[in-house]
């Protein structure tokens, strides 16, 4: 059993509901990504996203872009993304870290090379926003083969077709993007989310994240009530953009435990 999954299965026995906070790794500093990465454990973080930077997303919006650009800047690549995943578990060696990024990276690492040396750094899931599940039978299958979880995006306008594709390669738990438009949009519609979840489990029986677009506590809460975890990206990368280096890591563990508490106002 992986991280991951014994994290989700710790948390259904406790009737929890589980956070998965998103930070850019080198963002704002490469010094300050690994504190930031225990901040985010010591604000109640079930999981953590560590977002490989890349000079051409897709999915992301103009805050998580603005931070890729700030850590390409500085020199962060994909095998120094790998050294502080490494360094991380050297404080750490129970939080599951997801890396969530771009194919462009990998392939050019090698995908073997790249399995190898992430499971060999520590990380426990990789979710690649441009490996459609149609061409992803070898990534899944690096991936397991290192003892890692490939995780796959579920968007409103997904198929049961696709849906089901996806569901057959992932492993850890599927990341449900809850509204046709990139990250930090302010236009979650949570009923419309709610309605959704449905068809997606009775394709898969693993569990089911949700992001894009969750700002706040109320947000979180209102999410967490039929979600298996609540993904926040964008705020977080905000308070780092207006905090200074030295306020960074208190200022971001203040928002999450916030955010913690109100996923926790819901029991499953």
């Amino acid at each position: 059993m992986s991280r991951i999954q014994s994290a989700f299965a710790r948390l259904q026995g406790e009737g929890r509901k589980a956070l998965i906070p998103f930070i850019t790794a080198g963002d704002p500093d490469t010094a300050l990504t690994v504190p930031l990465m225990l901040a985010l454990v010591e604000a109640g973080a079930d999981v953590i996203e560590l977002g490989v930077p890349f000079s051409d997303p897709m999915a992301d919006g103009p805050t998580i872009q603005r931070a890729s650009e700030r850590a390409l800047a500085r020199g962060m690549t994909l095998r120094k993304v790998l050294q502080l995943v490494a360094e991380f578990r050297q404080k750490n060696a129970a939080t599951p870290v997801v890396l969530m990024g771009y194919a462009n990276p990998i392939e050019a690492m090698g995908l073997e090379k790249f399995a190898q040396a992430a499971a060999q750094a520590g990380v426990d899931g990789v979710l690649v926003v441009d490996y459609p599940p149609e061409e992803a039978a070898s990534f899944g299958a690096a991936m397991k083969a290192n003892g890692m979880d490939p995780i796959f995006l579920l968007a409103p306008t997904s198929t049961a077709a696709r849906i089901a594709q996806a569901a057959e390669i992932a492993s850890g738990y599927v990341y449900y993007v809850s509204l046709a438009g990139v990250t930090g949009s302010s236009a979650l519609n949570v009923e419309a989310v709610a309605e959704r979840l449905p068809a997606i489990r009775e394709k898969t029986g693993l569990p089911v994240g949700v992001g894009f677009g969750i700002r706040d506590a109320a947000t979180a809460a209102r999410i967490a009530a039929f979600a298996d975890a609540v993904v926040v990206g964008s705020r977080i990368i905000e308070e780092i953009e207006k905090s200074s280096a030295d306020s960074v890591c208190a200022n971001v563990r203040a928002l999450v435990a916030e955010i913690r508490r109100g996923v926790d106002e819901v029991k499953q």
